[in-house]
């Protein structure tokens, strides 16, 4: 179906209303506003907290990314540019806090994550922030499938698992996951399809994989 001028505008009018929310909040942010402050985290924490999960899988070492990131948000945001957006600049700082957690890990201690505790812990702190944008991906998922496709998750190359979870779960455009990653669309491109089919090599190896592996787009459109 063609896309109508009417929709190109409204498009437009939409982004030119978010830059200017962020514009807005920045600035509030450098004047140590409170309220600013207050606003950032209902806007970005839940959002962070999933992406810091999917990225880790542990409850932890998530919850601890995302104290880590907003204290860099709050200490840098004077070198906020708005050469991308609010939250492709946060998104960039969370992928990097997780990746320095992951590098911290194997350097000083290995161990086995049980799945069971992982989802234990997942609804004790749903029950203390409440999830206000559920992801496709937690909508298309039962418990038993979630889990498959986390343990999936975790077996993939850390390079493909990130640009597929910003992709498939917390939903970003590719323009936008070349900002957060700071690669090329190809790359990001190439990164989604090698991740998906990872992703599907690994949810075959198990029998009951079935429905979770419908979920798993084949291709990077």
């Amino acid at each position: 179906m063609a896309t109508s001028i009417l929709d190109l505008n409204s498009e437009r009018t939409a982004e030119t209303s978010a830059e200017g929310d962020d514009l807005r909040l920045v600035e509030a942010l450098r004047q140590a506003s409170e309220q600013a402050y207050e606003e950032l985290l209902q806007r970005f924490q839940q959002p962070v907290y999933t992406l810091a999960l999917r990225l880790l899988n542990d409850q932890s070492e998530a919850s601890d990314v995302v104290q880590e990131v907003f204290l860099k948000v709050f200490r840098n945001i004077g070198n906020f540019r708005g050469q991308s957006t609010l939250k492709t600049w946060i998104y960039r700082i969370t992928v990097n806090e997780a990746h320095n957690t992951r590098r911290w890990f194997f350097r000083h201690r290995r161990r086995e994550v049980e799945l069971d505790t992982c989802l234990e812990e997942a609804r004790n702190w749903k029950e203390i922030i409440p999830d206000r944008s559920r992801s496709p991906f937690d909508e298309a998922c039962d418990h038993e499938q979630h889990v498959m496709i986390e343990a999936a998750l975790e077996k993939i190359n850390p390079i493909f698992r990130d640009a597929v979870v910003l992709r498939d779960i917390t939903d970003l455009s590719y323009e936008e996951i070349a900002e957060v990653l700071g690669v090329s669309l190809g790359t990001v491109k190439s990164r989604i399809l090698r991740g998906r089919e990872a992703l599907r090599d690994e949810l075959a190896g198990s029998l009951k994989a079935g429905p979770a592996l419908r979920l798993v787009p084949k291709t990077a459109e």
